[in-house]
């Protein structure tokens, strides 16, 4: 049942009171310790009590700020390089700092409006649930057999839970097509600011990444990022019912791909491949994109820069006294033989710890996701993480196919071929794993899961334009959400 006006404003009452009630508090703990503390926490402590109470009385606020920040925020360097896996410093985000704030404001409302569930019913919860208690599972094997040191392995578990709890953020609160729309718009301009500070850096000669990665960057994570911030736009454009979403939809992917070329990143360049395949066959509107496909395709030769058909070239380019790496007569440069023995590594390692696996960062860095998996995790672990790709492919295939306007087709069709290209860059990258890639990867995925609700709530589609091709899988949605959610709430 819909909450009545009264009911809404009771509600909107209720948050205010409790929002004035926190900043009372606030105020009196800040008057007793303001001349203790430095300049820099204060106004850090200032600015993170104002998100709050903002955030607790509108939390798409706070999700409009947490897209933004997820590409555009600054790092912290907090110590501990020799406790992590990848020999790198334990660092803390400002997003880092935002979902901390959701999730005490979320446990707010829930303890104020009871009607508000803490955890919604998706088709994801089991998945989910199985995958990170394998993970906890395998590193507490890890941890008692030695090849886990504890700080570092809690560390990459509460990573890991981050990703997920982003994609609960959105499921437990996106209520409208319209505010959907709104932060996909932000998501998709934070992905244009992120393109244009890439461009800024062509002219330096160092491989583009992204912002305020510090020193070296990390160019495979902007390129996987851009993989999948490409196909989202590309999905709106090719669904989109007007022109000029089509012309602005195909504009930001022509920018993208700009720094995406200056990321020299081949696991990009591979995952870009089948993505782009998979949106020419599955789309409703083919005629329209296949003609841009093979022009694009036909003209690459001719404008892609001199570094990229370079960095191409170089994947069998053979270095005397280097590993090489040889499959049916072709022989691969030391950066692709290495990543290809991994994978034999892995294989092994694994055979001695087979169930569980070494546990989380108990086992050497790999740049490779799936015999990362494997031999950190196990059997065990490793099932359960093609579990949760299989249900999110499904849940792709079946949001697409019954995506009834030109909102929900595109961003169905831009998230499914986005995540296929994922799956190609995880080849040779911890894709899935990446808190830049993963973030807004699970931001889209609640929206993906939210997707029929939406539909519902906003009433007859505006459109009756062409429906996706049936053929492309036959399963139906499962496990739908909890019934009657966004009712209970009531539309803004």
């Amino acid at each position: 049942m819909a909450l009545s006006p009264s009911t809404r404003e009771r509600a909107v009452l209720g948050r205010l009171a409790a929002a004035a009630a926190i900043l009372v508090a606030l105020a009196l703990v800040v008057s007793l310790g303001v001349a203790e503390i430095p300049l820099n926490y204060a106004l850090a402590a200032a600015v993170a009590a104002a998100l709050f109470v903002l955030v607790f009385v509108r939390t798409d606020f706070g999700l409009e700020i947490l897209l933004l920040s997820m590409l555009l925020s600054p790092k912290f360097l907090l110590g501990g390089k020799s406790v992590l896996a990848e020999q790198r410093e334990i660092s803390l985000r400002f997003d880092d700092l935002v979902i901390l704030i959701i999730a005490f404001t979320w446990f707010a409302k829930t303890a104020v409006h009871k009607e508000l569930g803490l955890v919604s019913k998706t088709p994801l919860n089991r998945p989910i649930a199985a995958y990170m208690s394998a993970c906890a599972t395998a590193t507490a094997w890890g941890i008692g057999f030695g090849h886990v040191r504890p700080v570092a392995g809690l560390f990459y578990l509460l990573k890991y839970l981050e990703y997920f709890f982003v994609y609960y953020i959105t499921v437990n609160n996106v209520r409208s097509r319209a505010q959907a729309r709104r932060l996909v718009i932000v998501a998709v301009g934070t992905a244009a600011i992120v393109s244009v500070v890439g461009i800024a850096q062509i002219p330096s000669g160092e491989r583009v990444s992204a912002p305020f990665e510090g020193e070296g960057g990390e160019p495979n994570t902007l390129g996987g990022y851009l993989v999948l911030m490409m196909a989202i736009a590309a999905g709106l454009a090719v669904e989109g019912r007007r022109g000029r979403d089509r012309l602005l939809g195909g504009g930001l992917v022509l920018l993208m791909l700009v720094p995406f070329a200056y990321t020299l990143s081949r696991s990009s360049y591979l995952a870009l491949v089948p993505a782009t395949l998979l949106l020419v066959t599955v789309s409703s509107r083919r005629a329209l994109v296949l003609p841009a496909v093979v022009l694009g395709l036909l003209l690459v030769p001719y404008f892609a820069p001199k570094v990229v058909r370079e960095r191409v070239q170089s994947t069998f380019r053979v270095q005397r006294g280097q590993p090489t790496v040889r499959i049916a007569g072709a022989a691969f440069d030391p950066s692709t033989s290495e990543r290809l023995l991994s994978f034999k590594e892995a294989a092994e390692a694994w055979t001695t710890r087979p169930i569980f696996g070494y546990g989380i960062t108990g086992f050497r860095f790999m740049d490779a996701q799936y015999p990362r998996t494997l031999v950190e995790t196990g059997s065990v672990g490793f099932l359960a993480f093609v579990w949760v790709l299989s249900a999110v492919l499904r849940l792709a295939v079946s949001r697409y196919r019954a995506a009834r306007d030109a909102f929900g087709r595109g961003l169905a069709l831009g998230y499914l071929t986005g995540f296929v290209g994922l799956l190609f860059h995880a080849i040779g990258s911890n894709s899935f794993i990446i808190i830049r890639i993963m973030e807004p990867f699970w931001f889209f995925t609640g929206l993906i899961v939210l997707l029929p609700e939406l539909e519902t709530a906003a009433g007859p589609p505006p459109d009756g334009g062409p429906r996706p091709p049936r053929w492309i899988a036959p399963a139906p949605p499962s496990a739908p959400l909890r019934a009657s959610r966004l009712l209970r709430r009531g539309a803004p």
